[in-house]
């Protein structure tokens, strides 16, 4: 059964905004000899300016977009997060926040408005988004919800000089493009994107870029280690992403003194290379319904790969950060007192209880987002160990 057949159907609008985004991919293909990587596929189908995915006006959160987040799900979620930040808060002035991908806004507002119950509140909320839709929509978001606050809320178009203070990203990672590589037992290879019979196919070339040739060679021991000698070598197909490396080495420039805290679904290096992940993590979502077809209505569905957390620790250790702490959303959640901020909000045993222990439920719950998500934080100039690693740290698998 086709996708078409199985996923809801777009309407006439949404079918013309993605037969515009189609022609120019095809264009840029063409330009490019017939052939692209799919980095460059993927960045523009999320990103290119008023077409991709996240720079057109169509909802992408909650029940009527693709993809609930962990904020859509439940304030407890940001105000939780929240604590963490007063302890990085009580150790640094000035004292900061730099939230990117901010989404519909929520988390910054759950964490504004928990920062300044307990006097912790960040000389400014600096948001870097890439959308400038989604900008527009946070911006008219904190004007009716906090507007006592907009004085400290600050909208960037391209990250600082310097900082000091927590640096968040939630579900920003897995959204980065990446390169899409195959490993066979001779060589190593590229899947990019050609045109072919009217629409997206995929084709393999030579590696022409010197940094992912390098990475994909680092990566060999990981995708042969596990594979089973008396069996002839089967191609191995999984993602790199350098945009992610780029990005951590640019944050580790800016930041003077603080903490990056990093919420996304992934996994280490042993696990995410791991034979029986043959095919990579990708994955794409359009209308709360997952599948594996990135070329399914360009610029009407979100395209992510799972992050591998040990490139993290490879940046930090090359860009003079610290690793903090590594730990499930769960053990981090658990650790910053979620229960705690459960019952501060709402008497045991009401309507209200019940509903918001069943949100707790799905942020902790390892059938949810409890253990697929994991929290990493890494850092300068920080000596005191953050709450929200207390236990479960998972460092060693990194």
């Amino acid at each position: 059964m086709s996708l078409q057949t199985t996923l809801p159907p777009a309407d006439e609008n949404a079918l013309s905004h993605s037969r515009a985004l189609t022609l120019l991919i095809r264009e840029k293909i063409h330009n490019a000899g017939g052939w692209i990587s799919f980095e460059q596929f993927m960045n523009l189908a999320l990103y290119a300016p008023g077409l991709g995915y996240y720079n057109s006006g169509a909802t992408k959160l909650g029940r009527a977009g693709d993809f609930t987040t962990a904020p859509e799900t439940s304030s407890l979620f940001g105000r939780t997060l929240a604590r963490q930040l007063m302890q990085i808060a009580e150790q640094l002035n000035p004292f900061n926040i730099l939230e990117f991908g901010a989404g519909s806004g929520q988390l910054a507002l759950d964490i504004l408005l928990t920062l300044e119950q307990s006097g912790h509140l960040p000389e400014k909320y600096l948001i870097l988004e890439v959308s400038a839709e989604l900008r527009e929509r946070q911006r008219n978001w904190f004007l009716e919800k906090i507007p006592h606050l907009m004085s400290r809320i600050e909208f960037l178009q391209q990250l600082p000089v310097q900082f000091s203070g927590a640096i968040l990203a939630n579900e920003v990672f897995d959204a980065m493009p990446v390169h899409m590589v195959v490993w066979q037992q001779d060589q190593i290879l590229e899947r990019g994107v050609i045109w072919q019979n009217e629409k997206f196919a995929w084709q393999d070339h030579s590696i022409q870029d010197a940094q992912l040739l390098d990475a994909a060679r680092r990566l060999q021991p990981w995708i042969a280690g596990d594979h089973d000698s008396n069996k002839a070598f089967q191609p191995y197909v999984s993602e790199i992403s350098l945009a992610a490396r780029y990005f951590l080495k640019s944050l580790s420039q800016v930041l003077q003194q603080g903490v990056m805290l990093f919420i996304d679904y992934g996994f280490g290096r042993s696990e995410y290379y791991h034979a029986q992940r043959n095919h990579g993590t990708l994955m794409c979502h359009y209308r709360h319904h997952a599948h594996d077809d990135p070329f399914y209505l360009p610029g009407l569905q979100d395209i992510t790969s799972h992050v591998d957390f040990s490139a993290f620790v490879d940046a930090a250790n090359s860009n003079g950060l610290d690793l903090i702490g590594y730990t499930t959303q769960a053990h981090f959640l658990m650790n910053c007192g979620i229960t705690e901020v459960l019952i501060q909000s709402a008497s045991p045993g009401s309507v209200n209880y019940l509903s918001q222990a069943n949100q707790l439920q799905k942020l902790v719950s390892p059938a949810e987002m409890g253990e697929l998500f994991k929290v990493i934080a890494l850092g300068k100039r920080i000596s005191e160990p953050l709450i929200g690693f207390h236990r479960g740290d998972r460092s060693r698998l990194l």
